[in-house]
């Protein structure tokens, strides 16, 4: 085998890692918001408002604090989970808004 043979195989090795990763992640992700949906409808049942700026705050720490004991950039994780969190309060907003996401 050829050097360029041996770096394309293992670029393609580390591809598909990163693929089955990025798999792993959407579903993980899908699971979460149907979790957040049925928060978002409890929600409008017991006229709970949309955002909770306290557990968000929470969750923002717990993330940053895993994030560093996993050696990731605790920035990138408050980011990530930031975006996470504008993203579920929209669909709480719609759900309150409109019964339905």
């Amino acid at each position: 085998m050829t050097t360029d043979e041996k770096h394309k195989a293992q670029l393609t090795a580390y591809r598909e890692s990163i693929d089955n990763i990025d798999a792993s992640l959407v579903f993980m992700l899908a699971e979460r918001f149907k979790i957040t949906k049925a928060v978002g409808f409890y929600k409008k049942e017991h006229d709970l408002p949309p955002a909770d700026p306290a557990r968000e705050q929470e969750q923002v720490k717990r993330l940053r604090d895993l994030a560093d004991s996993a050696k990731l950039d605790p920035e990138f994780s408050e980011k990530f989970l930031n975006f996470i969190i504008r993203e579920v309060i929209q669909h709480h907003e719609r759900i309150r808004e409109k019964g339905e996401l």
